[in-house]
């Protein structure tokens, strides 16, 4: 993983990525990272974990912790989220683009570029670039990508306390078996989304 994208498109160039489009419930959430390259040296330096920075699953649960740890010490990001009410109503698209936004606006930077993961491009007051695969492409990205996971993981954790039956602190709301399971024996909750089909079909 390297600099070449930045590099490409500028000195002040800010990656963008989100976690949370697939899952039946919870938010949909979006990280901004601006990483200052001339420090970037002397940041592997000090914190050789950061070398394995990828996207985010591809790294395991213990390894993305580390890294999330030493980035959100080192580096400048935002966070952008869209609530399932957000999903719901407006679709999962468009509210992952309005969590890129917020996550932009939330950095608090006025980049020279700004680069997304996937094939969409938000709404944002500077040059975008959408690069497919680009978690797997851009250090900025794929930083993005395991600052949005891990705090979202943390976030379907605490909700979990809430609503163990669900397990959401080991599927972090995706549609496994025995999450699906459970929604038919027990109903849904506020935080499931509601337009999704899985759960669209048991509520009719």
């Amino acid at each position: 993983m390297d600099f070449d994208l930045e590099n490409y498109f500028g000195k002040k160039v800010v990656g963008i990525d989100e976690v949370g489009r697939g899952p039946l419930a919870g938010p949909v959430l979006a990280a901004a990272v601006y990483i200052d390259r001339s420090l970037w040296k002397y940041y592997l330096k000090k914190y050789p974990t950061i070398s394995k920075i990828n996207d985010s699953k591809k790294i395991s649960k213990k390894n993305r912790k580390k890294i999330y740890d030493i980035l959100t010490k080192t580096i400048s990001y935002g966070i952008g989220a869209s609530s399932v009410k957000e999903i719901d109503k407006k679709n999962i698209l468009q509210a992952t683009l309005i969590a890129m936004e917020r996550a932009y606006k939330s950095l608090n930077i006025n980049a020279e570029f700004v680069i997304v993961d996937g094939i969409n491009i938000p709404k944002i007051n500077t040059k975008v670039k959408a690069i497919k695969n680009g978690d797997n492409k851009s250090i900025s990205i794929a930083s993005a990508s395991i600052i949005a996971k891990v705090l979202r993981d943390k976030l379907m954790e605490k909700l979990s306390n809430k609503y163990p039956r669900f397990f959401w602190e080991q599927n972090s709301g995706y549609g496994t078996k025995k999450h699906i399971e459970n929604i038919k024996i027990f109903g849904i909750t506020p935080h499931h989304r509601k337009s999704f089909k899985p759960i669209l079909k048991m509520i009719k």
